[in-house]
């Protein structure tokens, strides 16, 4: 049995991990959709058989079939990324699809793609939150930045911060692994959401199984180690709220003590 009410919605399957969350309209469930996916290589293989020279050209009215769905196909994207705030370089967007085409070595690694999408989504983020979410949002946006400066804290390329409270000795946990923790979780103003150290009793779960700042951060601790983790909202649950205490675009603050890895 797990015990606690933040870990219970963990593993529930409510949140899904990058690069979905639960309830988000992202850029990310509308490329991972089959159909649109289907609907953008489609588009792309158009591109790839056009020079560039072209592309800025008035196409003809379309007759055949084949040229009203890639002309549908290409409405259906383009007004689906117009209605998302998405701003698309034609020209970058063609040569991705060239170079899968033709199996050539892509321009960004998947790291960088991955970077690109959560740099994009939070400017619309903020672009787009209004009331208590956007200031929430902003809030954590500038406690971070300013708990970035301070001394001992580590900064990952997800933006993931933390801090080394005791270090360990024993093996790091892989995200298939299944832990045993003892945690506890605040708010940036010190509200406690969920303590597993409070009710005196630590929490087993698989790691691959929780929101994406705790597979990181876990991962990064030896067994015995205690961490503190600064999570971004976007490591975390997003625009949602979750409980009573931990409101949309919510920054986390957790201690974790690795006792045991499964």
């Amino acid at each position: 049995m797990f015990a606690g009410f933040f870990l219970l919605l963990l593993l529930e399957g409510k949140t899904l991990r990058f690069p979905l969350s639960a309830g988000r309209n992202r850029l990310h469930a509308f490329y991972s959709a089959k159909n649109v996916m289907r609907s953008i290589l489609l588009l792309g293989a158009l591109f790839a058989t056009l020079p560039t020279s072209l592309m800025s050209q008035d196409p003809s009215a379309p007759e055949s079939l084949k040229e009203r769905i890639s002309y549908a196909y290409g409405l259906v994207i383009a007004r689906q990324l117009g209605e998302s705030g998405i701003e698309i370089d034609l020209d970058q967007f063609a040569a991705a699809f060239r170079s899968v085409q033709n199996e050539d070595t892509p321009l960004l690694s998947e790291a960088e793609v991955k970077a690109a999408f959560n740099e994009n989504q939070k400017i619309l983020d903020e672009k787009n939150a209004t009331g208590a979410a956007k200031e929430n949002l902003i809030a954590g946006k500038k406690f971070l930045e300013e708990n970035a400066k301070k001394d001992g804290i580590k900064v990952t390329d997800s933006g993931l911060q933390y801090e080394v409270i005791k270090e360990g000795d024993g093996e790091k946990p892989a995200a298939t692994d299944e832990v045993t923790v003892h945690y506890h979780g605040t708010l940036i103003d010190g509200t406690v959401f969920d303590s597993s150290v409070d009710r005196g009793e630590p929490t087993s779960f698989p790691l691959n199984r929780v929101i994406p700042g705790w597979t990181e951060g876990v991962q990064l601790m030896p067994e015995g180690a205690k961490y503190r983790f600064f999570i971004p909202y976007d490591l975390a649950y997003g625009e949602r709220a979750t409980g009573d205490k931990i409101k949309p675009y919510s920054t986390l603050i957790f201690e974790v003590e690795l006792l045991e890895i499964k």
